[in-house]
């Protein structure tokens, strides 16, 4: 029997359960929970509406996510907008989830000091957030080193005065949907750089900002990866391959790098794109790595496109399942039955956040209201 510790509900960030559990507890104000599925079907936001759906495979879930919509500063005559957050997880949940309880808040600091919305103030608010975290490695190195192992992939997006901002730490990815005109189809775009070692532009990059390390990347399993740990060359926490001070022990030896290192082998500055928001502009799509190995940009945007706005980011998990439990030769109904942690050997846990962008409204840069929303906060796992 699975404890009720398990769903440890809050009022303000709902929790995906164990299989079996009451799909509608969690009422429609803040989402519902059916299984290891999270998901908000529908919700207005500053330019639209918006659709979101988690979907845990890991023991503890270890994406996070949220959505904030309203004001975007802490003065009365600061924007307002809409800010989205994906927060992939790696080594464990902490990570993933310090982000989501700072980094919206650092984008509010800078955006009041600041007095407005820019690329500057989204880096200083992924700095900020990343020295805070790498403080709480050093405050708790003593008794949880592996706080220093853990880390996350950060994607942004903020919709502000007609402008887009897009900021990427990791290989999360956003996917705007354009209407040519032309051809009367929308379009998928990619507006996120990914910072995977799997690309040949992030291996150059690494080794350009590493010349004297022939070991930077390193093909390992078939996959490459950063000194052989990690995939990803950008990204919040993993402190063990950013500071040397946690690079010794208590630190497991399976994570420590045999060489000492003089500056940070990965980057938590994100990449980010500004652009304006056309007519055209339909709908983002905002979602982890999890999704993106399970359908391409524009399968996901043709989902979006032609099914109703209502529980299409559900829409997207579940083709993204239905694609995972192909991929292994079994039924869909029957990898719904595999328990978290298992689960893992056929999909990672999924976050998926859909914004649609009405035309008369995303000019608007003031909203009545303020709308706050997490979804994915971890699961105890059983014991």
């Amino acid at each position: 029997m699975v404890s009720t510790a398990v769903m440890k509900i809050m009022s303000s960030c709902w929790r995906p359960s164990v299989e079996g559990e009451n799909s509608n507890r969690a009422g429609d104000a803040s989402g519902r929970v059916d299984g290891l599925l999270w998901y908000k079907d529908t919700g207005p936001h500053v330019t639209g509406d918006f659709s979101m759906a988690v979907i845990q495979a890991n023991n503890l879930l270890e994406d996070h996510s949220q959505l904030e919509s309203g004001p975007l500063s802490l003065l009365e005559s600061g924007p307002h907008g809409t800010f989205v957050g994906v927060y992939d997880g790696h080594g464990g949940p902490e990570a993933a989830r310090f982000v989501n309880d700072h980094l919206f808040k650092n984008i509010k600091k800078f955006t009041s000091e600041n007095q407005g919305m820019s690329a500057d103030v989204i880096t200083k608010a992924f700095l900020a957030t990343e020295e805070e975290f790498l403080s709480l490695v050093r405050k708790q190195w003593l008794i949880k080193p592996l706080l220093a192992s853990v880390g996350a992939c950060c994607l942004v997006g903020i919709v502000c005065s007609g402008l887009l901002y897009i900021a990427n730490a990791g290989d999360s990815r956003a996917v705007l949907g354009r209407l040519e005109k032309t051809v009367k189809q929308v379009k998928a775009i990619q507006l996120s750089i990914e910072h995977n070692a799997s690309i040949e532009s992030v291996r150059e990059e690494l080794h350009s900002l590493h010349p004297d390390d022939p070991q930077i990347v390193v093909m390992k399993h078939k996959v490459w990866r950063v000194k052989g740990l990690i995939q990803i060359s950008r990204s919040l926490g993993d402190a063990y391959l950013k500071r040397s001070e946690f690079n010794k022990e208590p630190l497991l030896a399976k994570f420590r790098l045999s060489e000492p290192f003089h500056k940070p082998i990965l980057k938590a500055e994100p990449t980010i794109l500004v652009q304006k928001l056309y007519p055209e502009d339909r709908f983002l799509i905002f979602a982890s790595d999890g999704l993106w190995e399970q359908l391409s940009n524009q399968e996901a945007v043709d989902i979006v496109q032609n099914y109703p706005r209502n529980g299409i980011a559900r829409k997207l998990v579940k083709a993204a399942l239905r694609e995972a439990a192909k991929k292994r030769e079994m039924r869909y109904s029957d990898l719904k039955k595999i328990d978290r942690g298992v689960r893992r050997h056929f999909h990672d846990d999924i976050t998926v956040i859909v914004l649609f962008l009405d035309t008369h409204l995303v000019s608007r840069s003031h909203s009545h209201g303020h709308l706050s929303i997490k979804g994915g906060s971890g699961v105890p796992a059983n014991t």
